[in-house]
């Protein structure tokens, strides 16, 4: 075996002591697998003729939605210059409604809870003590305010404000809209803030 003959290289890889060779590019328009290209820079036509070159878009999650500027708060000043009677009656009459049942379901949980903490018994006690026993018949407070009769005086008490609420509601809008006619209304200044 002679020592003297030299290990075939391939040409890419440089010789020893060898100064470096630049690479050269494909001359096809395609890369080839393992090399880089450099994007071209569009230029921009300028006015007077002369090219400039634009810049490439940012690298970076691209926005999709721009977040819209903050618009000023529109107002708007308006006049109520009429009530409709009749949508009057029906709101009134509806929330005086909800107005006696509620006034009927306290005045029931009201009797109750006075009952089951012994107000009522105390209460029988104490006048009985103060009445005595040359006073007659011992005193019962359930005989004047029982359960029944708190019901119906309760029941009466909101039928009673149905009625009132709802006509005196409806002689507001009345009078509201005679006054309005003389006046002109009330202003109101809407807003969408």
């Amino acid at each position: 075996m002679s020592t003297n003959n030299p290990i075939p290289r391939p040409d890419s890889a440089p010789r020893v002591g060898a100064p470096a060779r630049p690479t050269q590019r494909p001359s096809s328009a395609t890369p080839t697998a393992g090399t880089a290209v450099k994007p071209a820079v569009a230029k921009k036509a300028a006015p007077n003729g002369t090219s400039t070159p634009v810049k490439p878009a940012p690298k970076g999650p691209p926005t999709l939605v721009k977040p819209a500027p903050k618009a000023k708060a529109r107002r708007a000043r308006l006049l109520v210059s009429k009530v409709d009677p009749w949508s009057v009656l029906k709101m009134a009459f509806l929330l005086s409604v909800a107005l006696g049942i509620v006034t009927v379901v306290a005045s029931i949980v009201l009797w109750s809870l006075l009952d089951a903490i012994g107000l009522f018994d105390t209460v029988n006690a104490f006048i009985n003590e103060i009445q005595g026993k040359e006073g007659g018949a011992p005193f019962d407070l359930l005989s004047i305010a029982s359960l029944g009769q708190v019901a119906s005086f309760s029941t009466i008490v909101a039928v009673v404000n149905v009625v009132l609420l709802t006509t005196l509601s409806v002689l507001s809008a009345w009078l509201y809209n005679i006054s309005a006619t003389l006046v002109g209304g009330i202003g109101v200044t809407l807003t969408d803030d």
